[in-house]
């Protein structure tokens, strides 16, 4: 145990070595340096398409290759990430000049513990391609600058988040696939998501596959007016299962999970972008299949409406949404109709991608198959013309 006691103490870059556990003990801050200089680069030695994407190299905390390694304590870890501290611009694909915090590749046995986590400059921690993850009982707020995810998990095997706080500007909880590699085993508990992005994610990146999830205990959404955030708004996104890139998608399990404050509480999108690393051949659509929504409750949601869509190639399949009881605010303006949402089967995935108000105040699905909805209901706060649910072209919907 490397142990940081009562106090104050900036640092640069810090590697972890296997067997290591860092300790930010009660009373004692780790604060990131605000001199760039101060973050040499580590470029992963297996390049994925973080890498290619990305771009980013830069962390206060990295560890690549180790064993037994962990980040835990009642003290806080401050990232120092405002825009006047690390101005680095935003761009769709690289973000330079804004390092992550926790940077944890090609790792077995990593534990992270208590720990208080602030304002990173770009996202708070990123875990790639690691097994046996456990994260229990952190706090992260993450409303300083853009890019201000809380929580990062790619293509990573026997993973448990539980007990945990995030309150982020971009993606709150996020899996991705950009590892390439089956992610699986994984169990997310007892934990609080706020985001005015997604609060619960899957994507962009998502090239491998995504399998064996459960949620449950877990609330989630846009921050509350007593929150912190840079921008005030809801959620775009409560749960937002996504794939663009050849990635398949399978046996998701949410359960007793409340919703609250998100344009588009349930978000499920099967694309094809079909991005990889540049020497990669481009892939077709994946798969997003054996989905189930059970228990879902929650008010104060926005108009936009959940929805749900594939593409006339390749379609959704499988999903059961169950015991569903979500309250939404009518629409302000009109609608969009349904002929005039394109497939754009090549967009970047996000609820906002079609519209400010969808066809349906609830759900809107379209090509989707084996779409089954036993005792859902969506509650809408005022008049509103457009319906409760709503199929589209290659929908097949049962509702029971």
């Amino acid at each position: 145990t490397v142990r940081l006691t009562r106090g104050d103490h900036v640092s640069g870059t810090i590697v972890l070595r296997s067997g290591v556990m860092l300790e930010v003990a009660e009373g004692a801050r780790l604060l990131a340096s605000t001199d760039l200089q101060h973050y040499p680069e580590h470029k992963a030695r297996r390049p994925t398409v973080m890498d290619s994407n990305m771009g980013m190299n830069q962390s206060l905390i990295f560890a690549e290759g180790c064993e037994r390694i962990g980040i835990c304590g009642q003290g806080l870890i401050d990232g120092r990430g405002t825009k006047d501290n690390f101005p680095g611009e935003e761009t769709v694909g690289a973000t330079p000049g804004r390092p992550f915090i926790i940077r944890v590749i090609d790792c077995r046995a990593v534990v992270i513990r208590d720990i208080h986590l602030k304002d990173s400059p770009c996202w708070m921690q990123n875990y790639l391609n690691c097994d046996d993850l456990l994260i229990d009982g952190i706090h992260v707020e993450n409303q300083a600058n853009h890019n201000n995810d809380g929580l990062d998990i790619d293509s990573c095997r026997r993973v448990i988040v539980r007990n945990s706080f995030i309150n982020a500007q971009d993606d709150a909880m996020c899996f991705k696939g950009a590892g390439q590699r089956l992610a699986e085993h994984i169990l997310i508990e007892n934990c609080a998501f706020y985001s005015t992005c997604n609060a619960l994610k899957f994507g962009t990146d998502s090239q491998g596959d995504f399998r064996n999830v459960l949620v449950r205990n877990v609330t989630l959404g846009g921050p509350a007016a007593d929150m912190r955030a840079i921008n005030r708004r809801k959620a775009d996104g409560g749960v937002s299962w996504e794939t663009v890139d050849g990635g398949r998608l399978e046996r998701l399990l949410v359960h007793d999970v409340r919703i609250v404050r998100a344009e588009s509480p349930l978000f499920l999108r099967l694309g094809d972008r079909g991005r990889v690393r540049p020497e990669q051949k481009r892939p077709g659509p994946g798969t997003l299949r054996h989905i189930v929504f059970d228990r879902i409750r929650g008010d104060d949601n926005g108009m936009r409406g959940s929805f749900f869509t594939g593409v006339s190639w390749k379609q959704i399949e499988q999903v059961l949404l169950r015991d569903i009881d979500l309250a939404m605010a009518p629409a302000t303006e009109a609608a969009a109709g349904q002929n005039a949402i394109p497939e754009a089967p090549a967009d970047y995935p996000d609820p906002h991608m079609f519209a400010r108000v969808m066809p349906a105040y609830g759900l809107w699905a379209r090509q989707i198959t084996g779409l089954t909805l036993q005792r859902v209901r969506f509650r809408v706060g005022g008049k509103d013309a457009r319906p409760e649910v709503l199929a589209g072209a290659g929908a097949q919907l049962c509702r029971q």
